[in-house]
């Protein structure tokens, strides 16, 4: 394995580390009122499209997966259409799932769905610019010593912390603190965030610690 692979990955997960930070701290400067809790839901709106498009403008640069046939024009096109509605399938399937695990049905559907879009941009997107509209590359990424790169085993890493985070961001809701961000969706997808943030830094560490280890193999 070589160590240039593992810092170009570790560059590329701080930047948006990076990403996060930013949509957090630039919005407030020119917008009065901008708070991550008092104006959530323009958070979830633009810590989705900062990360999405910084992930997009890594995989262009870097090429992790890089396919060594030229593909058609149409091929490109179909291929991005593709992409566009296996991403919003994910939304609407995260926002059933959320849903089915005690979210509001009618009330805050809103809130709900940007929050479903933000667990979409931290897991599918990420496999989307990776691995492409292929579900069967999916299935065996995420299956059992799957992963044939270092990428593959950081996006397996990433999507596992920001689902677990999401999860644990569910634990303080009902409790009756009366703090303002147990409000629907907050802890949630701050939960999200932090449990990405942390796959992120967790990911290449854990791969250089354990570099010695890890043999991929091409399928």
């Amino acid at each position: 394995m070589k160590e240039a692979e593992v810092r170009r990955l570790l560059a590329a997960n701080l930047l948006c580390v990076f990403s996060i930070i930013l949509s957090a701290v630039v919005p407030a400067s020119f917008w009065d009122g901008f708070t991550v809790f008092g104006t959530h839901l323009a958070w979830l709106c633009i810590c989705s499209v900062c990360v999405s498009t910084l992930n997009i403008i890594l995989h262009l640069g870097l090429k992790p997966n890089l396919s060594p046939k030229r593909s058609s024009f149409a091929h490109k096109i179909s291929r991005f259409l593709k992409c566009c509605i296996y991403f919003f399938m994910s939304c609407i399937l995260f926002h059933a799932i959320i849903v089915l695990y005690g979210a509001p049905l009618i009330e805050s559907v809103t809130e709900t769905f940007l929050f479903a879009v933000l667990l979409s941009t931290f897991t599918t997107l990420q496999c989307l610019c990776m691995l492409g509209p292929n579900i069967q590359a999916w299935i065996r990424v995420f299956s059992k010593n799957g992963a044939t790169s270092i990428w593959e085993s950081s996006l397996q890493i990433t999507t596992m912390c920001s689902i677990l985070g999401a999860w644990f961001g569910a634990f303080p809701i009902p409790l009756d603190w009366d703090r303002p961000w147990q409000v629907w969706p907050i802890s949630c997808s701050l939960g999200a965030t932090f449990g990405y943030m942390a796959g992120l830094i967790i990911a290449p560490l854990w791969i250089h610690w354990n570099r010695k280890q890890l043999t991929y193999k091409s399928r």
